[in-house]
């Protein structure tokens, strides 16, 4: 009778280089929320190396050769940088010289049946041209009545801006 040979298990990930805290040395790929910004070398633990960071595109092995690529184009990347920063700047004046108006359904009271929030004005303001997301509108809550409001738009870390909203009722048929 044949004795069963344990087989050796292979690890799922490649051994990756430890950084001095234990932790795993990845080079980001790009900006990283609460992690750190494009070209910058992180440590970061094992788990969320290989799990998050390397499968989904945003860090590679810091290694001497990818830190000395990312060097050779640091000023190529501070430049982009920069020009995205003015043109965020610019649709953040323009922004704030607009005016939107959002309609909604209210009684005779100016009490909204529903509530206009984030998404309603992103709409209002793709129908003006501007394109932002959802996240970038900082409301400190959905409004609910009819009336004028300042709406806070964060573009970047950076950058922000407020709109005019204009809450008014829907016009009626």
């Amino acid at each position: 009778m044949a004795v069963p040979t344990k087989k050796k298990r292979v690890p799922q990930f490649p051994r990756l280089p430890k950084g001095p805290n234990g932790g795993i040395q990845l080079m980001l790929i790009q900006n990283v929320e609460h992690l750190g910004k494009s070209g910058q070398v992180v440590e970061v633990k094992p788990g969320y190396a290989n799990n998050f960071l390397i499968p989904e595109g945003l860090a590679i092995v810091a290694t001497d050769h990818h830190k000395r690529m990312v060097e050779k184009h640091r000023a190529k990347l501070l430049d982009i940088e920069k020009q995205r920063l003015v043109s965020l700047r610019t649709l953040a004046d323009q922004i704030s010289k607009q005016s939107i108006n959002v309609e909604a359904n209210a009684n005779d009271e100016g009490h909204l049946y529903g509530s206009v929030g984030a998404t309603e004005i992103v709409a209002a303001l793709k129908a003006n041209g501007y394109q932002i997301s959802a996240d970038q509108v900082k409301l400190e809550g959905v409004l609910k009545e009819l009336g004028l409001y300042t709406v806070k738009i964060q573009m970047h870390q950076e950058i922000a801006t407020e709109l005019k909203v204009w809450v008014v009722p829907t016009a009626s048929h």
